[in-house]
């Protein structure tokens, strides 16, 4: 379980490492999950956008390598740790990097922190996070440059040449916001600046040239270290730069960029707080550069040099960055009430907390993200506990004592960032190969390409190197790498995956272990279970988890088979289920003692994640979580991490939430629900899905979408991921006190909080407010709770409704309404029955249902009748334009 506290002691949203690790949210970090829910450069959010144009930008643009370049910065204000969109025009085609040199015409993206002392409408090159990979070709801090080249304006930084044998040296330092530096090029003890190296073996700071020192160099007052790749400051695992981003045919061009805080990168400082003369707080302020780069560099054939020399920083162009201050939102002291359950409403809450604890009650919150199962189980008793954030009811033989009240709306979503790839040999239409290295913006999935990936079923997600005699291995008639059998390596091979995506993904040629797979999260969750409620919608998916071929003749993985006469382990795996098995044993062996490197299983080859976040954060930086190369020399021997792919070779998919999606800027998978319609998460389509949603047969005060209800199939519009989050307790909980802050969150969550925006208190990206029949049954258990009374839940709005208790300065519920969501959710024309399917999922994937056992609750039969208070809802779906079945080209 992970603890995410919104309290006045703790750090901002840091990174769990693992499941059960206890992290620290400082209120307000989470505040909003920001951008689009599938970006790209037409959907990005613009409401702080801004433009920067080398014409205007640039004092020397005349000889600029690209002098109409507009570049646009999708947000610029009220920044978290998140992605924001770049896209520009005016560059020209690129060549991508090769051996030798960074390519040709291309952009380099990287952020900074400080002003130019001489110029403070620039930033200073020395405040820049870049440089964080090393040897790569123009990408590092420092090179080798002829003296006759060396800029008035670098030579500060440069060691002069010494004859014809040791060429003159620059070496652009680091300076960080926290004080200190990393500097290789300072002056020695004769006063002559000197080029400095650490010495491999020693560890000693030493001259470049020359004897070495017995005791080593001294390093300057702030300077703490030499190397200007892998510091206290950054390495290649943690930089955020783009050291190449490439422009089409047209010199157009797009690139998801990470922005960092100062809990991120502490030498950066972006966020920090910083207090004006009248008290008010806002964040440091920081940069984000681009540097052009054209053909070579001065003195140069190709481009091989640092683009902070003076020749390529020249002619950069810049956007401020303004960010919301990091620390302490709420008073030191207040009380804290604890959350549990659901990490599909972090964001939000994450959001709403700064409002809340700024109240008379004062009140902050620790979220602890866990199952909610196990939440819902300890908020049902009578004895005072944790508030539940579930999206299903309690699974009891009696009488449900839980209130329910709806307070999110959100989805479980698949990210992924692929960049194009085409097949060097063969006949590729030119149109695809002008867009080579570009990131694909649309991709398909059925439910049963969703069961491919979460089975292990692509040869690629089994560790390399494993023996063929494998079980499954050998189920899928796999002899070697030249006759692999019927199962295709990864996803973006399977003609099962080509039958439903755009003809371009056929010219592609991509590979790597993190496109047969998804990263997944570790843990129990109701979002687990849902997904695989949505395969098992799917007749096809539930054939081919039960070991029927699909018509290329591609199996499941064997030891996930829901047939236990196909399953190795002669048990069939129960479905749906509330995790993601790695059931595979499999492992490719450990070579020969003292020679070789460690046993690698599946889990080792493909990590867990540590939460549904992560996959979001980790598909925007395209780190796929690939095993890296073995260290013989760690103590203990061990695998060690590949560094991420960066941009023009990212390959990877993540299974995610919507609001992670948003706040980190990834583009999102387009689901075929079962109208047969592929459909992405957005608020019209997550609206559409609730206005499918039917009662739940243990509760029917708690909604939920079923795939293989006729609801669903009559909703060609709806995103079939979409799950509400309920704010669940026992109305009769001996703690009158903590009840009534409860009741005081929820009246704020179905009112201001309902209005979407960037800003504290608001609706983060990636939800979609609440229909109005969901906020009234919100409100009367919210008074049920306050009030200890019964916890049957009507949907009717108490006269008298006490009122939220709210700081002057935030709109108060009252004003949460009328808006055009509301509208469009009540007002919506009426929508004839679809015709049913008589071969629907759900009769199919009925004997895939086991009876329930403590680890995977099964879900029971569905309502088919529909409430009242949704069936103008569910009409609404009309109102949604339709995402069409045909493929759209990206």
């Amino acid at each position: 379980m992970k603890r995410l506290t919104f309290a006045p002691k703790n750090a901002l949203w840091a990174r769990a490492g693992a499941s059960g690790v206890v992290v620290g949210l400082l209120v307000g970090v989470g505040v909003a999950a920001l951008g689009s829910l599938a970006p790209s450069a037409a959907s990005a959010d613009t409401s702080t956008a801004v433009t920067v144009a080398s014409r205007g930008y640039d004092p020397d643009v005349a000889t600029a390598p690209f002098p109409d370049l507009k570049v646009t910065v999708s947000q610029t204000e009220d920044l978290v740790s998140q992605g924001i969109v770049v896209n520009w025009s005016g560059g020209k085609k690129s060549e991508r990097p090769d051996g030798s040199s960074g390519g040709q015409d291309f952009l380099q993206l990287a952020q900074c922190w400080g002003d130019d002392p001489t110029d403070p409408s620039r930033p200073d090159r020395t405040t820049c996070l870049y440089g964080g990979f090393p040897g790569k070709a123009a990408s590092t801090r420092d090179s080798a440059v002829s003296q006759d080249q060396v800029a008035p304006q670098d030579a500060q930084y440069t060691s002069p040449a010494n004859g014809f044998t040791i060429p003159a040296f620059t070496a652009i330092p680091y300076r960080a916001s926290t004080g200190g530096s990393i500097s290789s090029v300072f002056a020695d003890s004769a006063n002559v600046l000197t080029h400095h190296v650490v010495d491999p073996l020693t560890g000693l700071v030493q001259k470049a040239t020359g004897s070495p020192s017995e005791t080593g160099v001294t390093l300057p007052d702030g300077v703490s270290g030499v190397d200007l790749a892998t510091n206290e400051f950054y390495t290649q695992y943690t930089t955020n730069e783009v050291p190449w981003a490439g422009s089409s045919d047209s010199g157009d061009g797009s690139v998801k960029f990470e922005v960092q805080t100062a809990m991120q990168s502490p030498g950066l400082g972006c966020g920090t707080p910083v207090t004006a003369a009248d008290g008010s707080v806002s964040g440091k302020s920081c940069w984000l550069v681009v540097i052009p780069r054209g053909k070579s560099d001065a003195g140069e054939s190709y481009i091989t040099k640092s683009g902070l020399l003076w020749d390529s920083w020249k002619h950069s162009v810049a956007v401020k960055l303004d960010f919301k201050p990091i620390g302490q939102r709420c008073a030191i002291g207040s009380a804290e009430k604890q959350l549990s359950g659901s990490e599909l409403v972090a964001a939000a809450i994450g959001s709403w907390q700064p409002v809340l604890c700024t109240g008379a009650t004062g009140s902050s919150f620790a979220l602890s993200i866990g199952n909610e199962e196990d939440a819902l189980a300890a908020a049902s008793l009578t004895r005072p506990s944790p508030l539940a954030l579930t999206s299903r009811p309690l699974q009891t033989d009696g009488p449900d004592p839980v209130a329910y009240a709806p307070i999110a709306l959100s989805g479980v979503a698949v990210s992924f960032s692929i960049d194009r790839r085409v097949k060097p040999v063969g006949a590729v239409p030119q149109e695809y190969k002008a867009r080579n290295t570009e990131a694909f913006t649309s991709l398909n999935l059925t439910p049963r390409l969703v069961a491919k990936l979460l089975t292990n079923s692509y040869l690629d997600s089994l560790p390399s190197g494993a023996p063929a005699t494998s079980a499954s291995l050998a189920f899928f008639g796999y002899t070697d790498s030249a006759n692999p059998g019927s199962n295709a390596r990864n996803l973006t091979v399977d003609p099962d995956f080509l039958a439903v995506n755009d003809d371009e993904w056929k010219y592609q040629d991509l590979t790597g272990p993190s496109l047969g797979d998804m990263l997944l999260p570790s843990g129990r969750s109701d979002e687990t279970q849902q997904l695989w409620r949505y395969v098992l919608s799917d007749p096809a998916a539930v054939e081919f988890l039960n070991g029927t071929p699909d018509a290329w003749g591609m199996k499941v993985n064997p030891w996930s088979s829901t047939n236990a006469a196909v399953n190795p382990s002669g048990t069939a795996m129960m479905l749906p289920r509330t995790n993601f098995p790695k059931a595979d044993p499999m492992e490719r062996p450990a070579a020969a003692a003292g020679t070789g490197t460690a046993a690698v299983n599946l889990v080792t080859w493909r990590p867990y994640t540590s939460d549904f976040e992560s996959g979001a954060y980790l598909t925007l930086r395209g780190d796929g979580q690939e095993l890296g190369d073995w260290n013989p020399t760690s103590v203990p021997p061990k695998f060690g991490k590949s560094v991420r792919n960066l941009v023009g070779d990212q390959r990877v998919l993540g299974v995610t939430t919507a609001a992670a999606a948003a706040r980190y800027q990834t583009v999102t998978a387009s689901l075929q629900n079962s109208a047969g319609s592929f459909v992405a998460p957005s608020p019209e389509s997550m609206l559409a899905a609730s206005a499918a949603m039917v009662p739940t047969s243990a509760n029917p005060e708690v909604l939920e979408y079923d795939p293989a209800n006729p609801s669903a199939k009559a909703a060609a519009t709806a995103y079939p991921m979409t799950m509400p989050v309920y704010a669940a307790l026992n109305p009769l909980q001996t703690d009158a006190a903590q009840r009534a802050v409860y009741a005081n969150l929820i009246r704020y969550a179905v009112g201001a909080g309902q209005v979407p925006g960037t800003e504290i208190g608001q609706l983060p990206r990636g939800y979609t407010p609440l229909p109005k029949s969901w906020v009234d049954q919100a409100l009367a258990a919210a008074t049920v709770i306050e009030q200890g009374g019964s916890p049957v839940v009507t949907t009717t709005v108490p006269e008298t409704a006490p009122a939220v208790d709210l700081p002057a300065s935030v709109p108060s519920p009252s004003t949460y309404g009328s808006a055009a969501f509301q509208a469009q959710a009540q007002a919506a024309p009426v929508v004839a029955d679809a015709a049913v399917d008589p071969a629907a999922a759900g009769a199919v994937a009925d004997p895939l249902v086991a009876k329930p056992t403590p680890a995977d609750p099964a879900l029971g039969p569905v309502r088919a009748a529909v409430p009242a208070g949704l069936l103008s809802g569910l009409l609404a779906a009309a109102g949604v334009p339709l995402i069409s079945r045909v493929r759209r080209r990206s």
